[in-house]
């Protein structure tokens, strides 16, 4: 059987989740390609948050790159590259945005939903606006607290938020992965290796039952 991925060319943007070997920048990769994807390009801005994906601006924490089954190039300064920029270089059949934890607001009482709204929004637009496909990829539970303060009640609302707010980008619930805790982290936030495989894989499989990806074509 053919999978749906099959001769597609990939770009993958997002936060720290992507930043290191051994986290998705790898594991999803990884299943990408061994589902049939042609080439996947990921580029990975620690702390980075949506809107920021519009123009160029410094990480605050540096970043990484991987093409195809090369190595991943770990950077200790990192810039986001506009969207656009990367897509227009690209070429890419879909386009996958992990970006979640960046935009909880896990050390704020209340979850900031206009300024999210606006973030979620103005990155969607501008991805739409070159007619690319594309997928918004929700946080992991992770642990409580450590010193990002997550909360799975938080969690919990910023995945049913990005749930009705990324269109028209498909959504994958990454809550639905796994029960809140099940996957080990390093620091409440950063999954260990052994997390980051089964939520590379996770995506990976929730991708090729998506109405949108299943009808692309190289």
């Amino acid at each position: 059987m053919i999978s749906v991925l099959t001769g597609l060319t990939i770009l993958v943007v997002g936060d720290s989740h992507l930043g290191y070997p051994g986290y998705l920048i790898d594991t999803l990769s990884d299943n990408l390609l061994a589902n049939g994807a042609k080439q996947v390009h990921t580029v990975s801005v620690c702390g980075s948050t949506p809107t920021e994906w519009l123009t160029v601006t410094p990480g605050t924490c540096g970043g990484a790159e991987r093409i195809g089954k090369n190595a991943v190039v770990h950077k200790q300064t990192a810039s986001t590259t506009p969207i656009a920029q990367l897509i227009s270089g690209d070429k890419p059949n879909l386009v996958i945005i992990v970006q979640g934890d960046t935009i909880g607001g896990y050390n704020k009482d209340v979850f900031p939903k206009t300024w999210v709204w606006q973030q979620v929004t103005s990155l969607t637009k501008a991805v739409a606006a070159t007619n690319t496909a594309c997928v918004w990829v929700g946080p992991p539970w992770g642990s409580e607290g450590g010193k990002y303060q997550k909360t799975f009640p938080r969690v919990q609302q910023i995945s049913s938020f990005l749930a009705t707010n990324v269109a028209p980008c498909e959504y994958i619930d990454s809550t639905k992965m796994s029960k809140p805790g099940e996957w080990g982290s390093t620091d409440g936030q950063h999954l260990t290796t052994t997390a980051y495989k089964a939520w590379g894989k996770g995506i990976s499989d929730a991708l090729l039952q998506l109405p949108g990806v299943k009808k692309l074509k190289p």
